[in-house]
């Protein structure tokens, strides 16, 4: 029974890739880099052999120019999207949340806070010469790969206590936090843009947390059958 789990530490450590990947998306305008990596087959090979299709179209309309117009292309979009000026959608939590009489929720909300203390909590700071605000989408998806990729780690070493620690943070995380306003977040993404590129990576980017939250459900009462059974403890 403990064998049956070791695939799905590969598995679970491609999905923090992803969230990481889409970190990197919503953090930045991708560079051309970026670009040209995800482009490459072996890129897209290796996250089909595990069961996951990124889903975002790079061959389009807009990317038949070359990689730096495409690169330019993007980065005028993310800063209509995402930057302003004028009318954007945010990239924060604490705005997506909704206060009395309808209003909307102001940038370093409660909702930021809660975001902070949560991830120090776990024992991950901030880097030293971060200048952003605390519940970014990007901030939120790079916490969400750390933990998944803690859990990878546990699942490889039939360390199921703390493959479990690792699975209630994610589900508690995305409970409280990301399923809360990243699914309106990206309706908005999905509704504004008008490159596929930001369009398919929102999409993306709900199927995500829609299959995480399934995933980490049906894991956590597999491990603690494994717990409850002793199968591979000292």
């Amino acid at each position: 029974m403990a064998s049956s789990l070791n695939p799905e530490a590969a598995h679970v450590r491609a999905l923090g890739d992803v969230c990481g990947l889409l970190a990197a998306l919503f953090r930045e305008e991708p560079s051309q880099a970026l670009l040209v990596e995800m482009k490459a087959p072996t890129f897209a090979k290796h996250l089909s052999d595990l069961g996951i299709d990124l889903g975002i179209d790079l061959s389009g309309d807009f990317a038949k120019g070359s990689d730096a117009e495409l690169a330019e292309d993007l980065a005028v979009e993310y800063a209509r999207l995402f930057l302003g000026p004028g009318s954007h959608i945010s990239p924060h939590e604490s705005v997506h949340h909704h206060r009395d009489q309808g209003d909307s929720g102001l940038l370093w909300g409660s909702e930021t806070v809660a975001v902070k203390r949560f991830i120090e909590s776990v024992g991950v700071e901030y880097a030293p010469d971060y200048t952003g605000i605390p519940d970014h989408i990007s901030v939120e998806l790079e916490f969400l790969q750390k933990l998944a990729h803690a859990e990878a780690d546990a699942l490889g070493k039939q360390d199921w206590a703390l493959a479990r620690d690792a699975l209630v943070l994610q589900q508690t995380f995305v409970d409280e936090h990301l399923s809360r306003w990243a699914p309106e977040f990206c309706d908005k993404v999905i509704a504004s843009a008008r490159l596929p590129f930001y369009r398919e990576s929102a999409g993306l980017l709900r199927e995500l947390l829609d299959g995480m939250r399934l995933r980490i459900k049906q894991v956590l009462a597999r491990v603690d059958g494994l717990l409850a059974a002793g199968d591979g403890m000292d």
